[in-house]
Order: structure tokens, then C-alpha cells, then sequence
């Protein structure tokens, strides 16, 4: 199944914050992406998100960006999506739920979502709806492995559901942090999708970073660049610039917690 679009953007730097232990127990954050492919006129698309936490998360003395995480945090959230590009729209919304098994080392998540396709003017309105499940182990700390699975079902009754493996690691080099993320979805051989990414903490606030992503169902990879700044505990920009063969990718974000 055809993907929407990756995200994308502007590297960040700025001022160094120091990092004090704050609680919050909610985020918001929005976001601007564009698709800039090599024989066509450009896509645009806004997003907006939430997240809120069962408990209050405390910063410490993590980065930032990975306070959450680290602080096992349970939480729910939701995210939407909307591009209308000359009378094509394209609207995605979902929520889902991450639970950190309380005096274990447990972790289950899963998400919940639909997308709309639609051209003015035409037949053309594909609904699909989308999921994904998961149950993961933190077998150390700011390690987490987890299985499970993702599918879609669209209103025409095509449909598909595929394994999946992700790790996430968060520690520490020397003075400085990093974060590691690689996530994979074994379909047969038309459907496999590969992902890599890495952080590298410069402070508790400020992180540059790189990734690389490969959908074989679209025949199309990219490599990214990445950057996120936090101005205090509360308020962060970030961005990310994409490189593919046949397009480019371009995405601002901000957000803020309380």
C-alpha cells in the first residue's frame, strides 16, 4: 500500500538551555511538510498532535526530547493531517495508547487511524483505514525491543496485515547522549518497509540527527536530516530536510508542553 508522506525541514541550532528537573503531563505541537517531487507540482500538508500522560513526567536530567521514554511514561495520543494540493485531499487522523506495565519491564501499544484520499471533480474517494499493534521488553534501561503487527482495509475490501520488529536505545557517550531507532515491516517481498534513525545529543536541549527509510511497495527510498531544539522545558522547534531520488522532503514542527 502506497504511503503518505514523509515528513521533512530546516535544521535547528540556538541558544544551550540548562535542563532542570520539571514535571509535565501533556504535550500539543503542529507541523508543515512538502513533498517536492522532481516531475510535479509540490504537496503541501498541516499537522496537528497531542499526547497525554497517565502521570507527570520528569525531565530529570535526560534529554529533553527523551524524558518521556526514559521515564517510562504511559500515555495517549492523537495526530491529524490535512493537504488539499489543486483539489486533492489527502486527511489522515489516528490515537492510540503506549502502557508501561507498572512493576515490570512490559510495554504495549497500539494505534488506530484512517485516511482519506478524494480528487475534486472525479470518482476518485478511497477511505482506508489503518492499524498497528504491539508488545515490547525493556530487558535495560533506555532499551526498548518490540514485535507486532500492522494492517490497513480499505472500503473497496483490499486489506493486509504484516509483522513488524522496532528497537529503540537511549544512553550515554561520554558527556553527550544518543538515540538509536531502527523499525522494520516483513510483508512478502513487494511490501517490506525499512527504517534507521540517530540522535546525537549536543545538550539536554539541542539534538541533530540522521535517518534513512526504504519502502519497497513504492520502489523508493530517502535519507534524512533532522534537528530539535528546546528554547526552556516547555517550548521546542524542530525540522527535517529529505533527499529521495525522485523527490525532496521538507517539514517544520513545534511544539509545547504543560
Amino acid at each position: 500500500m502506497k504511503k503518505i508522506l514523509i515528513a521533512t525541514t530546516a535544521l535547528f541550532a540556538g541558544l544551550s538551555v540548562t535542563s532542570v528537573a520539571n514535571a509535565y503531563q501533556a504535550e500539543v505541537g503542529g507541523s508543515y511538510n512538502y513533498l517536492d517531487p522532481d516531475h510535479a507540482s509540490g504537496v503541501s500538508q498541516f499537522g496537528v498532535n497531542g499526547t497525554y500522560y497517565f502521570n507527570p513526567v520528569e525531565t530529570r536530567n535526560a534529554p529533553l526530547a527523551e524524558a518521556a521514554f526514559l521515564d517510562r511514561a504511559s500515555n495517549v495520543h492523537a495526530n491529524a493531517s490535512y493537504g488539499d494540493n489543486s483539489g486533492t485531499k489527502n486527511t489522515t487522523y489516528s490515537g492510540g495508547v503506549e502502557y508501561y506495565i507498572p512493576n515490570s519491564d512490559f510495554y504495549l501499544g497500539g494505534n488506530v487511524g484512517r485516511n482519506e484520499f478524494k480528487v475534486d471533480n472525479t470518482n476518485i474517494n478511497l477511505k482506508t483505514t489503518l492499524y498497528n499493534a504491539e508488545v515490547g521488553y525493556l530487558p535495560a534501561p533506555g532499551l526498548l525491543v518490540a514485535v507486532g503487527a500492522q494492517g490497513y482495509d480499505t472500503q473497496h475490501g483490499s486489506n493486509g496485515v504484516d509483522p513488524t520488529l522496532r528497537a529503540k536505545y537511549v544512553t550515554q557517550i561520554g558527556q553527550h547522549d544518543i538515540n538509536l531507532e531502527a523499525r522494520g515491516v516483513f510483508g512478502d517481498k513487494e511490501n517490506k518497509q525499512y527504517y534507521v534513525a540517530g540522535d546525537y545529543y549536543i545538550d539536554k536541549t539541542l539534538s541533530i540527527g540522521a535517518d534513512y527509510s526504504k519502502d519497497k511497495s513504492i520502489n523508493q527510498d530517502q535519507w534524512g536530516l533532522t534537528a530539535k531544539k528546546y528554547f526552556n522545558n516547555n517550548v521546542s522547534v524542530d525540522g527535517r530536510l529529505g533527499f529521495g531520488d525522485d523527490y525532496n522532503t521538507y517539514s517544520v514542527g513545534a511544539s509545547y508542553r504543560f
